[in-house]
């Protein structure tokens, strides 16, 4: 059961942390101590009164007692939009093996090495796309009516998928699939961050992640076990469940505020927090005070290179999610069929996959637990210095393999080593460069950061997904392993030397220190 919050919620829920959209040092005027006594509505005694026509509460109202729940269901129904990502993902694993063949092979032939690259591939263009497209509505329609909306592209991807005979048909689809998915990416965590309070917003905010293993997971148990038809109808029903779960959520309130809906706000965070609207009220405030900061100081895209704080954040992030994809994460995910059967593991394919998924899937639920007790940069070295061992034991096997040495006794090296890279890539740098990539800009930046970030990201994994068989071709399998090991190799050195660390500071902190002025410990911090 999630957690319930007292005192302690009151104390530390205005220090800015992933993703929030409200800065630590925005203090709420209409809450002074002159104030509370102003205009009473029932009497001396009563705990509301009115500023401005606005009904407020007294501080004794706000130990209200409220829960998380809500939050943490909001959170899990958003995150369907990501499980839907996931098996689109998946999908490719176990039905390349097929399409290499023409038995159960809709197209009635095996497609050709550079078609395979191709449907590999195209869900990287889809997203570059779509990542721009879904921070522009986010802004205009809202985070969670943005997020509905991709459920349309989902299922027209799935329904070329399901009838294509011809293989650019496949490729179309592949691209609107990758156009839906960017809406996962880029809106999903803007608005976890945006619905969460302080204490539970690192543990939302990793929710993509696990969200995502969980739709790969699908994906492998079902693929290699039914027909083309059926496994195709089952990951389309995944953005139909979104759909129906998600539509009952309330909207974003930070969004609510910014267009000028103030009941609306309210009654999102009184049912968000389980508690009365007038319990709430200065939390609104507070979210209005940096709605009206980022009104006043609208940023366009220029400044996101021209002002040092932007230009770093920028930078920072975009070599994070960089290092996430030279670790060669979406080449194991999308082949790891023929990455089993290439290395001739000692169980079938299928179940290997399987038991990878199951891995990568408990992994990631570990994120959410542990992201709010250690370090950002301790987890992320961890999972680089696991990911660059894990890559150079394949690479071996396979060389040694290639060289005809007999692999028997060590059948199971390229399972283990498939375990170990997926465990620690999910409790890592599958994650944590999101949740970084929340934590580094401000709100007025943040949409227009998220959607540049999220390009780079799929542009990368593009090149990746698409050259890989050629890298393979010409320098031997297990070259391209060795060579993602030195990318994560080098992404240990950035985090150690380069990349600040953001765990515990308000947002304006890490600004301050972005923009290389000396950060100032809160005074509510020093009383903790």
């Amino acid at each position: 059961m999630a957690p319930t919050h007292g005192h302690e919620e009151i104390e530390g829920r205005y220090k800015e942390y992933a993703y929030s959209p409200v800065p630590a040092s925005s203090t709420s005027a209409l809450y002074d101590s002159t104030a509370l006594g102003k205009y009473p509505e029932t009497g001396a005694g009563s705990p509301k009164y009115r500023i401005n026509g606005v009904q407020k509460c007294r501080v004794a109202e706000m130990t209200e007692k409220g829960s998380t729940i809500l939050q943490y269901a909001a959170a899990a129904a958003a995150n369907l939009c990501s499980v839907s990502a996931g098996a689109m993902m998946g999908w490719t694993s176990p039905v390349f093996p097929r399409l290499l063949k023409v038995e159960g092979n809709p197209l009635g032939r095996p497609i050709t090495p550079d078609e395979k690259s191709w449907i590999g591939s195209l869900i990287a263009v889809g997203a570059i796309i779509g990542s721009f497209v879904a921070g522009y509505l986010a802004e205009r329609l809202g985070r969670k009516w943005t997020l509905l909306s991709a459920a349309a592209p989902f299922l027209i991807g799935w329904i070329l998928i399901g009838t294509a005979t011809v293989v650019p048909q496949l490729y179309v689809a592949r691209i609107i699939l990758g156009f839906a998915l960017s809406f996962a990416f880029t809106v999903v965590p803007m608005y976890c961050g945006e619905i969460a309070e302080t204490s539970v917003r690192g543990a939302l905010g990793s929710f993509l992640q696990l969200f995502v293993t969980i739709g790969l997971l699908y994906a492998y148990c079902i693929g290699p076990y039914v027909s083309y038809l059926v496994f195709w109808l089952l990951c389309a029903i995944c953005p139909i469940a979104f759909l129906a779960c998600f539509i009952t959520m309330p909207e974003s309130p930070y969004y609510l505020l910014k267009v000028g809906k103030r009941t609306d706000a309210v009654n999102a965070l009184a049912r968000l927090r389980s508690k009365s609207a007038a319990s709430v009220q200065k939390e609104a405030d507070e979210i209005q005070a940096a709605v009206d900061e980022a009104f006043r100081t609208e940023a366009k895209v220029t400044d996101l290179f021209t002002v040092t704080t932007n230009r770093k954040a920028l930078l920072f992030t975009c070599l994070l999610v960089m290092f996430q994809q030279f670790s060669g994460i979406n080449v194991v995910l999308f082949y790891m069929e023929d990455i089993f059967q290439s290395a001739r593991s000692s169980l079938p394919s299928a179940l290997s996959t399987i038991i990878v998924g199951a891995v990568q899937t408990g992994s990631s639920a570990v994120t959410p637990v542990i992201v709010d007790k250690l370090n950002r940069k301790t987890l992320l070295v961890f999972s680089g210095i696991g990911e660059t061992v894990a890559l150079i034991a394949l690479g071996i096997h396979l060389f040694l393999q290639d060289r005809g040495s007999d692999m028997s006794s060590v059948a199971f090296l390229p399972i283990l080593s498939l375990v170990i890279f997926i465990a620690t890539y999910c409790v890592g740098w599958g994650p944590l460069a999101w949740t970084v990539m929340g934590e580094m800009f401000a709100s007025n930046v943040k949409s227009k950061a998220s959607g540049i970030t999220v390009c780079v990201c799929w542009l990368c994994s593009f090149f990746i997904t698409f050259y890989c068989n050629k890298l393979q071709q010409a320098w031997g399998n297990y070259s391209l392993y060795w060579l993602f090991a030195a990318f994560c190799v080098a992404s240990v050195v950035f985090t150690i030397m380069v990349l600040p660390e953001t765990k515990g500071k308000s947002l304006q902190q890490i600004q301050n220190e972005l923009s290389g002025k000396k950060s100032e410990i809160p005074e509510f911090e020093s009383k903790q």
